[in-house]
């Protein structure tokens, strides 16, 4: 009798086991092909390049997951206005928020670092998209300043996934700008510190939303704004506002794609490097494009509906110096944004 029961209880255990293991097996080959649906938004109208581009971004990131990431892209302003970005991937409302740092200065101080301050990314010689692009991002990958951003915004709750470029700064103006008298009452519509830098020229530093400025350059709302090369090829500006001011700009406009950092944390490491790959890639791919759109506008001021319009020596020098008390005034705001300073100046006098 003893020794049927303890073959009974056997039996029992064994079946137990074999129901466990089905179970559990059955949970891991489910967590192993659970597909992340994400929702990122851009802080850019439609017919902004960077944000066109993001299909690719989303196509990258479901082609290295083989399909378990699925991305749909929206523009500004298609789910949240853009001053609600940052808040709406905090919350979770979105997975991800494509945009420029200088946008949440005013939370994250380093961003403003991250963005460039005037003259930051002001590189020597005459670098081309690819040069100047990869001296970017060889910069932020490889001196700590990554490192610096991730543990700052993941204070607030996001993970900062990679960093992009959107080409040269491109400042179209409703009236030819060559000495800095010229400038002098200008409206310009700016983001973050430059508006702070122009205000230091006797300009008027402002800011409007990307979707309002061609009319706002239409109607003299505001005489001049900076955007990166769709300004011309992608939202026309060049209509409205045919000068093309040069000097005292960066040759790299940076952005970067933030991601709520729940969602981030809850995927396996895979797919933390489906994603994080798919990023770059988008980096590359858009050095690719703005190198042609540059090439566009090449051929529109040889047919004259892009006028360059170079500041001179003495202003380009009042530019420099107006740049560096950004500089200083920025590094009082925190430590972080003390230390990315640190490490912009030690980079640039690596530069040749």
């Amino acid at each position: 009798m003893k020794a049927k029961k303890i073959f009974l209880l056997s039996a029992l255990l064994v079946a137990a086991f074999f129901v466990m293991s089905l179970t559990f097996g059955s949970l891991s080959a489910e967590a192993a092909e659970k597909v992340y649906r994400m929702k990122i938004q851009s802080a850019y109208p439609r017919g902004d390049l960077s944000m066109e581009l993001l299909k690719e971004f989303a196509a990258a990131a479901d082609k290295n997951s083989k399909g378990r990431i699925k991305i749909q892209v929206f523009a500004a302003p298609e789910i949240v206005p853009v001053e609600n970005l940052f808040e709406a991937v905090q919350k979770g409302t979105l997975t991800m928020l494509h945009a420029v740092a200088a946008m949440w200065g005013g939370i994250i101080p380093v961003g403003e670092v991250e963005f460039g301050l005037p003259y930051a990314y002001n590189l020597p010689g005459e670098p081309d998209v690819y040069q100047a692009g990869k001296q970017i991002r060889d910069f932020f990958m490889n001196t700590g300043f990554a490192d610096l951003l991730r543990k700052e915004y993941a204070k607030q709750g996001l993970y900062w996934l990679d960093v992009h470029s959107y080409g040269p700064i491109f400042t179209m103006s409703t009236k030819k700008v060559t000495t800095c008298d010229d400038l002098k009452g200008m409206k310009i519509r700016v983001e973050g510190s430059w508006s702070d830098y122009y205000n230091a020229l006797g300009a008027h530093g402002t800011y409007i939303s990307g979707e309002e400025t061609y009319m706002g350059l239409k109607l003299g709302t505001i005489d001049a704004s900076q955007w990166d090369v769709s300004a011309v090829t992608g939202l026309n500006w060049q209509e409205v506002a045919p000068y093309r001011i040069l000097g005292g700009q960066n040759d790299v406009v940076v952005g970067h794609i933030l991601v709520n950092m729940e969602t981030w944390n809850s995927l396996p490491d895979d797919l933390k490097k489906a994603l994080s790959d798919a990023a770059e890639q988008y980096f590359h791919d858009l050095n690719k494009i703005y190198d042609g759109e540059l090439k566009k506008v090449a051929e529109l001021v040889k047919a004259g509906k892009v006028i360059n319009s170079p500041i001179d020596a003495a202003c380009d020098k009042k530019h420099e110096e107006a740049a560096y008390q950004i500089w200083d005034k920025i590094a009082e705001r925190d430590a972080a944004a003390a230390q990315g300073i640190e490490i912009i100046r030690a980079w640039r006098k690596t530069l040749k």
